[in-house]
């Protein structure tokens, strides 16, 4: 008990905004454990406030826009949320690139890889509206969305433009985003989310209070993030690092090459894994009913909570190891790979075992008796939101050591092995074979691979004794 009011106190003393002296390995250890600990605090809170504005945006609009309405909003938000990385990975890899970068102390090379990030990035925002401009005329909007009133009709068109224009004029500004996670600062992109969530909120009151239509809405919620967004790069750029504005004359097509060859494997990877988790819906769907998804996603949903609130503290350590492997402070990412598994386990099992245990009950209270999971699945459940968080901290190392061809390797057999087991096994035992399918092809195309690899990957780097480059393990 006193060790873990120790470590507590220890915890709460890196919570603080002054910075500590890194011109040691001991400083620059705290200092991104401050950094790791700042965006967590911050990250939470602004969930709170995307919680908080969710369930008093909802019953509001609802009640205004009515059922069809919303759910035509709801569609188009949802189908826009697909193209979540439609910049092909650009921005991770310009993420890992600034962090390596920092860890180099390399202000020329962060400025290039910015530059050459950003260009790229408004580059895929022109294709984007170019070929949403030539698709907008010719899509009969209505009957996409299978809308039947005539005001539905009529808006659906004019609120898919907003959603899109707005959305596309946002794909630069994830350099923002991008470069502060690169400088371990998450917490400030998370401060200026949660301004972006309150305007938002603000917006659709003054929508619904002036009666105004599902464009302006959607203009009212979609708007102030962007122009949050806006704000977090004029300082960024023009206050805090005036070195890094892009400019076009200081990327460099070197530049933009290494970040479109990380990126594309990053896109790989992302591909691979939507297909891979997001086909457990289809596969019920298919094999089982339409009903079958809603017994399995509502259960989901409850144990997806554990591996969701473990990734406030692990996502901040993938660029605080670029950064530390660049630097060759590889005790610091020996111990931090240790403590980040240790502390995961120590979450994920506590919370999930009691899930598993009692997890229908706690199900009939939420959502009424309708859904009633099986025991197998529950468990399996379990064991998929404890593989995944520990994964989850596995996953930030590999990322901040560039380590993405592995990755890509396993992530395309796992996604295969996945889809093959699942079918099968949901043939032959029903609902729980598609989580048990999951777990046993993340068990044999990730988990014992990357059991073998890490240490090897782990000697290397301390056996180099000095900065390791991007290239060796891209």
């Amino acid at each position: 008990m006193k060790g873990l009011l120790q470590r507590a106190g220890q915890a709460r003393a890196l919570v603080r905004l002054t910075p500590f002296d890194t011109s040691t390995e001991e400083g620059r250890s705290k200092e991104r454990y401050r950094r790791v600990a700042l965006s967590t605090v911050v990250s939470a809170g602004a969930k709170g406030v995307v919680v908080l504005t969710t369930l008093v945006s909802v019953p509001l609009t609802v009640g205004y826009l009515g059922p069809e309405r919303y759910g035509l909003w709801m569609t188009i938000s949802a189908t826009i949320a697909m193209l979540g990385f439609g910049d092909l990975g650009i921005g991770l890899g310009l993420l890992n690139l600034v962090s390596e970068a920092d860890g180099k102390d390399d202000r020329g090379a962060a400025a290039r890889y910015v530059s050459s990030g950003f260009f790229m990035l408004l580059g895929v925002t022109v294709f984007f509206l170019a070929g949403f401009a030539l698709v907008y005329p010719i899509v009969p909007w209505a009957r996409f969305f299978n809308v039947v009133s005539e005001l539905a009709a009529r808006e659906s068109g004019p609120a898919v433009a907003v959603f899109v224009v707005c959305f596309a004029l946002n794909i630069p500004l994830w350099a923002v985003n991008r470069v502060h996670l690169g400088y371990q600062e998450g917490f400030v992109n998370s401060f200026w989310e949660i301004a972006g969530n309150v305007l938002g909120l603000m917006g659709i009151l003054l929508a619904i209070y002036l009666r105004a239509g599902l464009p302006w809405l959607v203009l009212a919620m979609s708007g102030p993030p962007a122009l949050a967004s806006l704000a977090n790069g004029a300082i960024l750029f023009g206050v805090r690092r005036p070195w890094l504005l892009p400019r076009w004359r200081t990327g460099t097509r070197e530049a933009a090459l290494k970040i479109f060859r990380l990126g594309f494997l990053f896109f790989v990877l992302q591909l691979t894994g939507a297909i891979a988790y997001s086909s457990d819906n289809i596969i019920a769907a298919r094999v089982l009913g339409a009903e079958a998804v809603t017994q399995y996603s509502v259960p989901m949903k409850m144990f997806s909570f554990v591996p969701m609130m473990m990734g406030m503290i692990l996502i901040p350590l993938w660029p605080a190891y670029g950064e530390a492997i660049a630097r060759g402070d590889v005790t610091w990412v020996r111990s931090t790979l240790s403590r980040s598994v240790g502390l995961s386990l120590l979450v994920a099992v506590p919370v999930s075992v009691p899930l598993v245990l009692w997890g229908g009950g706690i199900i009939r209270l939420w959502v009424g008796s309708g859904i009633a999971p099986s025991f197998l699945l529950l468990s399996g459940l379990g064991m998929w939101a404890v593989m995944s968080t520990v994964w989850g901290a596995v996953v930030m190392f590999l990322n901040g050591a560039n380590a993405l061809r592995v990755q890509v390797a396993s992530a395309l057999l796992m996604g295969v092995g996945a889809l093959v087991t699942k079918y099968l096994l949901a043939r032959s035992i029903g609902l729980p074979g598609i989580i048990w399918g999951t777990i046993a092809a993340q068990s044999v195309f990730v988990v014992l691979p990357m059991a073998i690899y890490i240490p090897r990957l782990l000697f290397d780097l301390g056996r180099s004794g000095t900065p390791v480059g991007t290239d060796r393990y891209a």
